[in-house]
């Protein structure tokens, strides 16, 4: 569904998500929703850059915020068609370079939730777990339960929906691979 990322607060913690280091020493194409929305998008997207990893939108110039379609950050690319997608993953290839490509496909707008809303509840849920002195590898499990709590739901059926567009959209990039 969407990325691990650089973690909110991680200038205290160190808090990093393994799958960027991935991401840097991999040759892979990772299609997602972007950095889940309880990440620090902006030094995610800083940390992307230093392992030399490309960001592409999907027919967006945006960001995808994981639970909404949009965020404040621009992609370094835009494709609005997977075989577009594809040379570019096949040029990499063949230029024998390191690293992966990072394909960002928005939930689309019916199932997106918009950002001040997820904001609102992830304030809320980053406050509840300092209170109770939640940390480490128990934060990330706490913080999309107490946000899919206050949404009442919304997030999983979000991230669900976010999962079935990008499955399509890997079958037609992988599709347009094996041309």
């Amino acid at each position: 569904g969407g990325i691990g990322g650089v973690h909110r607060d991680a200038n205290k913690t160190f808090d990093i998500s393994a799958d960027l280091q991935e991401l840097g020493n991999s040759k892979l194409a990772v299609i997602c929703a972007g950095p889940k929305s309880i990440l620090d998008i902006s030094l995610t997207l800083e940390y992307l850059e230093t392992m030399g990893v490309p960001v592409i939108g999907y027919k967006t110039n945006f960001l995808p915020n994981f639970y909404s379609s949009e965020s404040d950050f621009k992609v370094d690319y835009r494709f609005d068609k997977a075989s577009d997608i594809a040379n570019v993953i096949k040029n990499k290839d063949e230029l024998s370079l390191k690293g992966s490509v990072l394909i960002c496909n928005p939930v689309p707008k019916k199932y997106s939730i918009p950002n001040n809303i997820i904001e609102k509840a992830i304030n809320s849920s980053m406050l509840q777990a300092r209170q109770n002195k939640i940390h480490g590898k128990a934060l990330t499990p706490f913080l999309l339960e107490k946000v899919s709590s206050i949404t009442k739901g919304k997030t999983l059926e979000t991230n669900i929906q976010l999962m079935l567009n990008n499955a399509k959209l890997a079958a037609r990039i992988a599709f347009a691979l094996n041309k």
